[in-house]
């Protein structure tokens, strides 16, 4: 069941969307960044040849837009270079990982707290914030070339990033993440627990230790920092599966994307050994994939996936103002979590 609800999914994701920026894959940004990595993610757990021709295809058409401004929500799509390069051997893909991870090393923003302060293609600043989508758009990148090119040095940066992340975001009272945090203020902003922001976390640390465990040892801390978070999330999972857009916030939209995210990060963080519990953490996973299920059309497109949200002024404007409709990331998360659940399932 899993399997084809991934076909419609990842079918839904490649056909024309010119102009519609949730579902257009034909730009350079962390939508449809997020979008090919799911596909990778669905070409591994799969092995079909048509995904893997794919992707090439599509950095072949969008390679020249990756020359624009250096930020870090444009990071995202290059986290599928350093698989592309194992795959095909083509040096492009390995010499382009090299550039762009120097640059996250030795050039992009850092906050006072030496975090990489989120920049986005959109013609505005955060400046000296803090946000948990950095981990999933830049740092998983990151990682991926420390595995390549057995980099000690960007391993160690990337597993400093994540515990600069958690330590700044974690809520020290439910053990869930704020979404962001800002340096020159100290303080959470609106405060928010943000689904999304929570899976994004949820789901790249796991793949992130995934490439750099055994470059360098994984801190006591990580472990128990990522195992506060994923026990706290499991106690925000609402009855029906899933969670709210803000989730101690039930009286808000479920949010299908986060749910996603969350629920994949629980089976990867079990394949990994980073929780214990298999049989609690699996068992959330596979509640919020059923609630899920419902939630994708006879076409293959996700419903029910909030659109970009930046860290809102308030808790009410992220459900007051931030509204529903398909979206490549949505299409992703969920994918990556078809996909690991037909892993387990084969």
């Amino acid at each position: 069941m899993a399997g084809n609800d991934a076909e419609k999914v990842w079918r839904q994701m490649t056909q024309d969307h010119s102009g519609n920026w949730g579902m257009d894959i034909d730009h350079w940004d962390w939508v449809p960044g997020v979008g090919v990595i799911a596909l990778l993610e669905y070409y591994e757990a799969t092995r079909e040849e048509r995904v893997l021709s794919y992707l090439q295809d599509w950095v072949k058409r969008n390679e020249s837009k990756a020359k624009g401004k250096a930020v870090i929500n444009a990071i995202a799509p290059f986290a599928i270079f350093p698989a592309l390069y194992q795959l095909t051997g083509d040096a492009k893909f390995k010499d382009e990982a090299v550039r762009v991870a120097e640059w996250l090393l030795n050039e992009a923003p850092r906050t006072r707290e030496e975090a990489l302060e989120h920049t986005v293609t959109e013609n505005v600043a955060f400046s000296e914030q803090v946000w948990a989508d950095t981990i999933f758009m830049a740092v998983l990148f990151l990682a991926r070339t420390a595995s390549l090119l057995g980099s000690r040095a960007y391993a160690e940066e990337a597993l400093k990033q994540v515990l600069i992340h958690l330590r700044l975001l974690q809520d020290p009272l439910t053990g869930v993440l704020f979404h962001g945090w800002n340096c020159a203020s100290g303080d959470h902003m609106s405060g928010a627990r943000w689904t999304r922001a929570n899976a994004w976390i949820a789901a790249g640390v796991p793949m992130i230790v995934a490439e750099i465990d055994g470059l360098v040892d994984i801190p006591q801390e990580l472990k128990e920092r990522y195992g506060r978070l994923m026990s706290g999330l499991l106690a925000y999972q609402q009855e029906d599966g899933l969670w709210s857009t803000v989730m101690d916030r039930p009286d808000f939209y479920r949010e299908v994307s986060g749910s996603a995210g969350i629920a994949y990060g629980l089976l990867k963080a079990v394949e990994m050994k980073l929780i214990a519990d298999e049989e609690v953490y699996a068992g959330g996973a596979k509640r919020a994939y059923r609630a899920i299920v419902p939630y994708i059309t006879a076409e293959g497109l996700v419903t029910g996936v909030s659109g970009g949200t930046p860290v809102m002024p308030t808790i009410e404007a992220y459900q007051k103002d931030v509204s529903t409709y398909p979206t490549l990331y949505g299409q992703g998360l969920v994918l990556m979590l078809l996909a690991k659940i037909s892993q387990r399932s084969e």
